[in-house]
C-alpha cells in the first residue's frame, strides 16, 4: 500500500490515482479549487434554478432533494430552500434499521425547520434481509438493496412530481477519489456508482425474491430519464463536509454527541441515521486497507483543520475497530450470531493487504503508521 504524500489515503480506495509526487487525484483536485471561479459557477446555479423555478406553478414544486436527514441534506435544503428561494420537495429511502435517536430527530427536523415535504420509501423488509443475506455472504455488500434504492427512488419520484430539478449533494468519485473522476454538474450517471450499481436480475432473483418486488431497483427507462436534470450541488459551491455540518446545526441538526462515540469513526456527525448501516460503509477496511477514519482525516486535512501527523494515531487507533453496536443491530436484522458474522468477514480480508499475528487477529501487513 502507497499513502498520499498530503493525506491518509492509500492507493488501494477504488479509482483513487496518484501524481509523480505521490498525491492522490482527491488532493489535487481540492488544490484547483483556487482556481475555480465560483462566482460564475454560482451565477450558472441561479440560472438553473431559474430555469426550473415555478415549473408546476404558483405554489407547486419546482425541485428535489434526494435526502437522509443528515448534515449534507440539511445544506442543501438549507441552500435551496432559504437562498435561493426554490420551493423542494424531499424524497428519502429508509434502511428499516433501528435509528439512533440523532437521526430521528434530525429526519423530523429538516421538514419542520425548512418546511418542506418529505416522501419516504420504506423498503421491503422481507426482500432486503434475503438480499442482505445473500450480498453480505457473497460479495461483502449487505445493503446494496437498500444502496440501490437510495439512487433509483429519487429518480423515480422526481418523474412523477415533474421535477426535472433533482438536487444531489457532492460528486464523490471527484471529490475523494473513484473511477467516475471526472468534474461535471450533472448527476445522470452517479446511478452507477460502484456503490449501488445494478446486477443482472437472474443475480437477485429466487429465495422468495421475485421480479415483482424488484421494479424501483431498475431506473426509470430512457425517455423518462431524458426529462430529468440531475445535479451536484458540490460543482456550484465549494463542498466542504464540516462547513456543511456547521450550517446544518445552526438549523436544528444534532449529532451523536452524549449519544455514541463510535469505535470506528474519526468524527460523531456523518452517516448518524441508524448503526447497522454501518456495516457496509466498513467493509471498505478488510477489502481495502480503510475505513470511515482514514476517509475523514482526509477531509481533515485537506480543509486545514489537521496535520497528517495528528491523523496518523487515530486511523491506528479506530479505523479497523467496527463499532459492537453496528454488529449487533446487524445480527438482530439478518439473523445470525456474531460469530456467524465474523466467519463470513473474515473472508473479505484481502490476503494481499493482511496477515495475522499471534493473537490470531488481522493486522495491516503495511500500515501508514509505519510508513510515516
Amino acid at each position: 500500500m502507497r499513502y498520499c504524500k498530503k493525506c491518509t489515503m492509500p492507493d488501494t480506495r477504488p479509482g483513487i490515482t496518484f501524481d509523480a509526487e505521490g498525491v492522490c487525484s482527491a488532493c489535487r483536485h481540492y488544490e484547483h479549487r483556487k482556481q475555480v471561479d465560483w462566482d460564475a459557477r454560482f451565477k450558472e446555479f441561479e440560472a438553473l434554478c431559474d430555469k426550473y423555478r415555478g415549473c408546476n406553478g404558483p405554489g407547486g414544486y419546482d425541485c428535489a432533494v434526494a435526502v437522509s436527514g443528515g448534515k449534507d441534506s440539511h445544506f442543501q435544503v438549507w441552500m435551496l430552500k432559504e437562498v435561493m428561494h426554490m420551493n423542494p420537495i424531499l424524497f428519502s429511502v429508509e434502511d428499516n434499521f433501528p435509528m439512533t435517536q440523532a437521526g430521528i430527530h434530525n429526519l423530523k427536523n429538516i421538514s419542520e425547520e425548512f418546511g418542506c415535504t418529505i416522501i419516504s420509501c420504506k423498503p421491503n423488509i422481507k426482500v432486503q434481509k434475503i438480499l442482505m443475506r445473500k450480498f453480505f455472504e457473497k460479495y461483502g455488500k449487505p445493503t446494496w438493496y437498500v444502496d440501490r434504492l437510495i439512487y433509483t427512488f429519487p429518480l423515480h419520484m422526481a418523474a412523477k412530481f415533474n421535477t426535472p430539478m433533482l438536487c444531489y449533494g457532492e460528486n464523490v468519485s471527484f471529490e475523494y477519489g473513484g473511477n467516475a473522476d471526472k468534474e461535471t454538474y450533472s448527476a445522470m450517471d452517479q446511478i452507477e456508482n460502484g456503490v449501488a450499481v445494478g446486477f443482472p436480475m437472474e443475480e437477485l432473483i429466487g429465495d422468495g425474491v421475485t421480479e415483482k418486488d424488484l421494479s424501483l431497483t431498475l431506473a426509470p427507462d430512457a425517455e423518462e430519464l431524458k426529462k430529468l436534470d440531475p445535479f451536484y450541488m458540490s460543482y456550484f459551491v465549494p463542498w466542504n463536509s464540516y462547513k456543511n455540518y456547521q450550517i446544518a446545526k445552526a438549523h436544528g441538526f444534532h449529532d451523536l454527541t452524549h449519544e455514541w462515540d463510535r469505535t470506528h469513526h474519526a468524527e460523531n456527525f456523518d452517516q448518524i441515521d441508524s448503526r447497522a448501516y454501518l456495516v457496509h460503509s466498513w467493509l471498505k477496511y478488510p477489502k481495502f486497507g480503510h475505513a470511515a477514519a482514514t476517509d475523514y482525516t482526509a477531509r481533515y486535512i485537506r480543509y486545514g483543520l489537521m496535520t497528517r501527523e495528528e491523523a496518523i494515531p487515530i486511523i491506528k487507533e479506530r479505523d479497523g475497530k467496527l463499532d459492537p453496536l453496528c454488529v449487533r443491530d446487524f445480527c438482530e436484522f439478518c439473523g445470525y450470531t456474531e460469530s456467524e458474522f465474523w466467519a463470513i468477514m473474515d473472508k473479505f480480508y484481502n490476503r494481499d493487504l493482511f496477515e495475522k499475528n499471534e493473537y490470531g487477529e488481522w493486522e495491516l501487513k503495511d500500515p501508514i503508521w509505519k510508513q510515516g
